[in-house]
């Protein structure tokens, strides 16, 4: 699966979801670091990429509908330390299959997920 990562997870993520085999780039690669969330969203969605983040704004269904993007999964861990983050986005990906929630916006706490999809009226 594609990912990007946005700017306030660690870099040091990147090489961690690697290795569970997905292809990651990050806003850093891109050079998107002070860029706002649609720019984001546009290169991610330019790319096939589904973005995970900490940032609640791209949980905003009226900005990032469902259906309209590859994807988003924000993350809201009980620690907010790097380490503590990082092994909660890697706990939740190697727990998942991604391609289920393509289109999908998911917000994962340490206690459950929520999956916002889209509807075919």
């Amino acid at each position: 699966m594609k990912i990007k990562l946005d700017e306030n997870l660690s870099r040091y993520l990147k090489q961690d979801l690697v290795e569970c085999g997905h292809d990651v780039s990050t806003v850093l690669d891109e050079e998107l670091l002070g860029k706002s969330d649609l720019e984001v969203a546009s290169a991610a969605k330019t790319e096939d990429r589904f973005v995970f983040t900490l940032d609640i704004g791209f949980a905003d269904i009226r900005k990032f509908p469902p259906g309209s993007h590859p994807g988003v999964v924000l993350f809201r861990p009980k620690s907010m330390g790097p380490k503590a983050i990082n092994e909660f986005v890697v706990q939740f990906v190697k727990a998942s299959n991604l391609s289920e929630l393509a289109g999908c916006i998911v917000v994962v706490d340490p206690t459950r997920v929520r999956v916002r999809r889209f509807h075919i009226l």
